[in-house]
């Protein structure tokens, strides 16, 4: 069966996004909120005015986090599971665990959600807790013992949760939500027993990810207690992260800066850092380090993860079959044709070239999967263009080539102080093409609050190969006067708001949250919404109040230099004929003198060689300069007389 050449183009240009995407699909992720339902969790900030009323408390606040979260995550990320524990609760749920329904009791735990795939009815379930009062005041009632709960038993609990419905995820988290710092400061063996049980999920593969909140007039002590919880090198298994802050509630406010304060640090951590690759960098002969990838910025598209028929009583997933059939049965009932009766084949000089898989992977293969270091350049040789891809993020890995982080670091900071980049090949991964690419190293960014926005690293930045590169159309543009420059500046400066810096975080999409939020309302039942303010559009306003002035002063003076560009050009050759015809009146057109051919110089006549334009000369400027230079030509025909003169050139 002959090959699409169509289909193995689209497959080489897909290549590089399946490289993108490689290990976000095949990974799935687990995450089980664990939140406290203490009295100081339940007790809301003091009002301090009369327009504040409803006040929500930090456990309210928390379960709308998990509520929003999941939200975005039932669409977004439709395999992963989720679910929430509180913990302090003087109601205790009976937890069945594995097949023989065996049922263990959890003191003081309660399961509002189970760990699993979120379904309609766990939405729906987990919204009614944090919005209805009547729903939250049957379950958020704190225990009245002393301690509250065992924060032991509160980890054994979350233990065998990840045991028995999610054990062989590759990502498992546990993000708990608390104000205590110190829950068994007069018990040293709940102590040592809470120590054990955190070092057994760790064992286990799961990560305790803490979203501490600070009471007022304090702050919240990590040393007191949970330094001996979680552990800071799992926190940076993969990829590095700041240390969440404790969260404030405020005093005045309605409990919308707590509510946002957690919402940013658990969207902050929301997604695993999974790693683009992990590769060998090789900085010179049996010099290796290990390296990971992660690409920080992606473009964010509907995800299409099934279809459903919805033709029966109940919508169903459907299960794709993909069959082979016979060119001559595409229209009958299809007949499945085996592996062993298809051949794949490429189309060369009107013929079918035949290639088993073996050859097609050798031919693929350009060596093994890694980074070498080629040499050094000057950061200023590197254009700005040159960025035509997404740039990939690399941190150094210990897992292979122990000392892999004392080697980065100091590459890093030679780049830096040296203002080089290093000109790398890259290979992302098996069966990958080739790529130069330039290797810069990047600044550690820390936001005003102190808090780490981005860590120092190194950004490789795939280079285009010449194909790629376009050349710009030579045009003549006319250039702005200096008044026009300077009014510009002005406008500007009026528009630019102190300390402001684009985040696209702020801009959500509108037609894709819209899309996320008619998807939901569809499975949960509920109206259609009405599509929200689009936040992109800009502020025209404020855009007006600021500068209407200066951009219409700014307008009437361009258009005045543009009639005066255009008065000062001189008549072009059609426009003269015109003008001409017209005085002449309806007479018939003169008739046209042959002029005497001008000769071409050999610096022009390459320099049209160059940019390609041989052919838009005359045949007879051709002709002449071939004859001055004994060229001799197949025939007198402008093609062959090009050719002669492009052979000439070559040699």
């Amino acid at each position: 069966m002959a090959g699409d050449e169509r289909e193995e183009r689209q497959g080489e240009e897909e290549e590089e996004e399946e490289i993108e995407n490689a290990g976000y699909k095949s990974q799935k992720d687990a995450v089980l909120f664990a939140i406290d339902v203490s009295d100081s969790m339940l007790t809301p900030p003091k009002e301090e005015s009369k327009k504040n009323k409803n006040q929500d408390s930090p456990t309210v606040a928390a379960l709308k986090c998990a509520y929003q979260l999941m939200q975005q995550r039932i669409i977004s990320n439709p395999n992963d599971m989720m679910g929430v524990l509180l913990f302090g609760t003087e109601e205790s749920m009976i937890i069945e665990e594995g097949v023989s329904k065996v049922s263990a009791a959890y003191p003081h735990c309660y399961v509002v959600t189970d760990l699993d795939v979120p379904a309609a009815s766990d939405v729906k379930r987990l919204r009614d807790v944090a919005n209805d009062p009547e729903e939250s005041e049957q379950i958020l009632v704190p225990s009245t013992d002393d301690p509250a709960v065992s924060m032991s038993n509160v980890l054994f609990c979350a233990n065998q949760i990840f045991t028995t419905k999610a054990p062989n995820f590759t990502s498992r988290r546990l993000f708990l939500v608390t104000d205590e710092d110190n829950p068994h400061k007069k018990d040293k063996i709940l102590r040592e027993a809470a120590a054990v049980r955190a070092k057994d999920l760790y064992d286990l593969g799961v990560t305790i990810e803490l979203f501490p909140i600070a009471r007022p007039g304090g702050d919240f002590d990590r040393t007191k207690f949970y330094d001996d919880i979680i552990y800071r090198g799992a926190l940076d298994s993969d990829a590095p992260a700041p240390v969440t802050k404790a969260a404030k509630a405020s005093s005045s406010g309605d409990g919308i800066s707590l509510l946002q304060s957690l919402i940013s640090s658990i969207n902050s951590k929301a997604a695993p850092r999974r790693a683009l690759f992990t590769l060998p960098m090789e900085l010179g002969a049996d010099f290796i380090i290990g390296v990971k990838g992660f690409i920080t910025i992606k473009r964010q598209e509907l995800a299409k993860s099934c279809y459903v028929w919805v033709g029966g009583e109940k919508p169903q997933i459907v299960t794709g079959v993909r069959t082979i059939a016979p060119k001559d049965e595409v229209d009958q009932v299809p007949q499945k044709l085996l592996t062993t009766e298809t051949r794949k084949a490429y189309l060369f000089g009107g013929e079918q070239v035949h290639l088993s898989e073996e050859e097609k992977a050798s031919l693929r293969n350009f060596g093994d999967p890694g980074i070498r270091v080629v040499g050094f350049k000057p950061l200023n040789m590197l254009p700005t263009w040159a960025n035509t891809r997404p740039s990939v993020f690399v941190y150094p890995d210990e897992t292979n080539y122990i000392g892999s982080t004392r080697v980065f670091s100091a590459l890093q900071q030679n780049l830096l102080q040296s203002e080089k980049f290093a000109l790398v090949w890259f290979i992302a991964r098996k069966g990958a093409h080739p790529r130069m690419a330039a290797m810069i190293a990047g600044k550690e960014k820390i936001d005003e609050n102190g808090e780490q926005r981005m860590p120092p690293g190194l950004w490789i930045i795939t280079l285009p190969f010449a194909d790629d590169i376009r050349a710009k159309p030579d045009i003549p543009l006319a250039r702005a006067s200096d008044s026009l420059v300077e009014k510009m500046k002005e406008i500007m400066g009026q528009l630019r708001l102190p300390k402001s810096e684009y985040d696209p975080q702020r801009y959500p999409n509108p037609s894709l949250q819209y899309f996320y939020r008619v998807l939901q309302s569809l499975a949960l039942e509920e109206e259609i919404p009405e599509q929200d303010d689009d936040k992109t559009v800009p502020k025209y306003k404020q855009i007006y109040k600021r500068s209407g002035t200066l951009i219409s002063d700014w307008a009437q003076e361009l258009e005045e230099d543009y009639q005066k560009h255009e008065q000062s050009k001189p008549s072009t050759t059609l426009a003269s004929r015109s003008i001409k015809r017209e005085n002449d009146g309806d007479g018939p057109p003169s008739k046209r003198v042959k002029t005497e051919t001008a000769s071409m110089s050999d610096a022009d006549l390459r320099q049209h060689y160059e940019k390609g334009t041989l052919a838009k000369l005359t045949v007879p400027v051709l002709s002449e300069w071939a004859t001055k230079k004994q060229l001799h030509p197949a025939s007198k025909k402008k093609a062959d007389v090009v050719a002669a003169i492009e052979s000439h050139f070559e040699k």
